[in-house]
C-alpha cells in the first residue's frame, strides 16, 4: 500500500484561509490591541462604516473615529475595563464626518489575566434608523388631499371619484401606474378622506430597503432574534388604526409578499424572533408601476396576494394619455415655482405649449414639473416661459416639426346627418376604432394596446369606460 501524504495550510495560509472566512460573515467585527491600535477590521465592517481598511488598520481607534461628546467608544472601554457590553446601540462619525448607528456586542480579548486587546462584533442599523426617521417624518407631512390633485379630463376625473368612494371602507386599495403619475398623492388623499384621518399614514418604497432589513422594518424585531435585534415595533405596528402605503410592492420578496399575506388575512403580525402574535389595524394601500398580470407571469407578484390588495383597484392614467391637463399641471408648476424662487412668471407662451403638447411624457407629471421648475432656474426677468426658454431636448426634437403638421382633408357632413357635439363624436370614434381593432386582434389586450400605441392600462381603463 502507498501512503499518501497530505499537505496541510502552513501558518501563513491559515491567517490568509481565516481572513478570507471573517470577510464572508454578514456582521462587522473591528479588533484593537493593547494601545487601541486596530489589527483586524473584515469587509461587512467597512460596508459599514464606509471606510477602507487602509483608513484604520494600525492605526489609533480615537483618531480615526469620532463620538458625541457624551458617548465612549464601547471598543475601547472594553479594553480599559475589561467588560462585556451586549446589545449597545452606537452612534459615532466615521473620518469622513458620515453618521453611523450599530448594534454592537463587545468584549476583551484576554491571555491569562492581562487584556491584550478587544473585539467588536457590530450590526449596521444605520439604514434601518434613517428609513424610520424618513417614515416619522412622512406621518407628519400627510398633506395632500383630493382637492389638491389636478386634472380636468374625463379619464383623470372618473378615476378621482373612485378613489373617492375608496374612503368609506377599511378595504386594501391596489394603485397601478407608471412612475410619476402621482400614485402616492391618491394614497395620501384616500386616507386623508377615510375615518383614519387621524391615525398614522406610513410609506414604504419596497424596492429601497435590501430583503434582510425589510421584514425586521414591515414587523417589528425581538431582542435577541439576531446578533444586534433590539424590541423594536415595526411599520404595522407603528400605523396601527391607520394605514400603510406599501410602495412598488413587485419588488418586494416573494418569501416576504407570502407573510403579508398572512397579516392581511389574520390581521395580526409576528415580530422577527417572538413567538407571540399581535392584532393590528391597517389599512394597506399598495402601488405598482406595471401591468399586475405582467408582473405575476414574471413572478414579481404572487397571485394570491393581487387578488388580496386590489379589492379596489385604480388605474392612474398617463400624462400622455390626458394632454387636456397639461395646461393646468404646467400652470400649477408655475406658481408653485414663483412662490419658492420670488418669480412673477406668469404663463406659458402658445408655441412653448405646442412643443409641450408634442412630448409623450415617458416621466409623467413629475417629468413636466421637473421640466417647468429648470426652466424656471434659467429665466432672468421673463415673464412668459417661451419655446426658447424650454430645455434643449425639446426645441431640438419639436421646433423644426411644428411647421410641417400635415394637412388633413375634413369629410364633409351629408345633410340627413345629425350633427353631434364634439366630445360625443370623438367618443363614438374611439369606441368603434377600439372595438374594431380588439376584435381584429381576438382580443389581445397587449397586442390591441400596442397597435393603438397606448399603454394597458390605458387600454383597460376604456375597455371598462365603454363596456367592452
Amino acid at each position: 500500500m502507498t501512503n499518501h501524504k497530505v499537505d496541510t495550510p502552513s501558518k501563513i495560509e491559515w491567517t490568509e484561509l481565516y481572513n478570507q472566512l471573517l470577510d464572508k460573515v454578514d456582521v462587522g467585527i473591528h479588533v484593537i490591541d493593547e494601545h487601541g491600535k486596530t489589527i483586524l477590521y473584515n469587509q461587512k465592517m467597512m460596508e459599514i462604516e464606509s471606510m477602507e481598511s487602509d483608513d484604520v488598520l494600525d492605526k489609533d481607534l480615537l483618531e480615526v473615529f469620532k463620538f458625541h461628546n457624551n458617548q465612549h467608544s464601547t471598543l475601547v472601554q472594553s479594553l480599559q475595563t475589561g467588560k462585556t457590553t451586549k446589545s449597545k446601540k452606537q452612534t459615532y462619525f466615521n473620518n469622513k464626518g458620515q453618521e453611523i448607528t450599530t448594534v454592537n456586542d463587545t468584549f476583551p480579548l484576554l491571555q491569562g489575566d492581562r487584556i491584550v486587546g478587544a473585539v467588536e462584533i457590530a450590526k449596521d442599523v444605520t439604514q434601518l434608523e434613517k428609513v424610520i426617521k424618513e417614515n416619522v417624518l412622512r406621518k407628519q407631512n400627510t398633506k395632500f388631499t383630493f382637492n389638491r390633485i389636478i386634472g380636468q379630463s374625463e379619464m383623470f376625473k372618473s378615476v378621482i371619484e373612485e378613489a373617492k368612494r375608496a374612503t368609506r371602507t377599511s378595504s386594501s386599495v391596489m394603485i397601478i401606474g407608471e412612475t410619476g403619475t402621482g400614485k402616492e398623492l391618491f394614497a395620501q388623499s384616500i386616507h386623508n378622506g377615510s375615518s383614519r384621518s387621524t391615525k398614522p399614514f406610513l410609506t414604504q418604497n419596497c424596492a429601497a430597503i435590501p430583503d434582510s432589513l425589510m421584514e425586521g422594518l414591515l414587523f417589528g424585531t425581538k431582542k435577541g432574534a439576531f446578533t444586534g435585534a433590539v424590541d423594536r415595533p415595526g411599520l404595522f405596528e407603528q400605523a396601527d388604526g391607520g394605514t400603510l402605503l406599501l410602495d412598488e410592492i413587485n419588488s418586494l420578496d416573494p418569501a416576504l409578499q407570502t407573510k403579508l399575506l398572512r397579516v392581511i388575512q389574520e390581521k395580526s403580525i409576528r415580530r422577527v424572533g417572538d413567538t407571540k402574535d399581535k392584532q393590528v389595524d391597517v389599512r394597506i394601500i399598495a402601488t405598482i408601476n406595471e401591468d399586475p398580470l405582467d408582473a405575476i407571469a414574471a413572478n414579481r407578484l404572487r397571485k394570491d396576494l393581487y387578488y388580496r390588495l386590489s379589492v379596489v383597484s385604480l388605474l392612474i392614467p398617463p400624462l400622455r394619455d390626458r394632454k387636456e391637463d397639461l395646461s393646468l399641471l404646467a400652470n400649477s408648476f408655475i406658481d408653485k415655482y414663483n412662490a419658492m424662487f420670488q418669480m412673477n412668471v406668469k404663463g406659458l407662451s402658445e408655441d412653448a405649449m405646442q412643443m409641450l403638447y408634442q412630448h409623450d411624457w415617458p416621466g409623467n407629471v413629475r417629468e413636466l414639473e421637473h421640466t417647468i421648475e429648470g426652466t424656471m432656474n434659467l429665466l432672468i426677468e421673463e415673464e412668459l416661459i417661451t419655446a426658447q426658454s424650454l430645455p434643449t431636448k425639446f426645441r431640438r426634437r419639436y421646433q423644426n416639426s411644428q411647421s410641417s403638421i400635415p394637412e388633413i382633408d375634413y369629410p364633409s357632413l351629408s345633410q340627413d346627418e345629425e350633427i353631434k357635439p364634439l366630445r360625443d363624436k370623438m367618443t363614438e370614434v374611439e369606441r368603434m376604432y377600439i372595438q374594431q381593432t380588439l376584435e381584429a386582434n381576438d382580443h389581445n389586450i397587449s397586442q390591441t394596446a400596442k397597435i393603438l400605441g397606448i399603454s394597458r392600462q390605458s387600454l383597460q381603463y376604456r375597455l371598462k369606460k365603454y363596456h367592452l
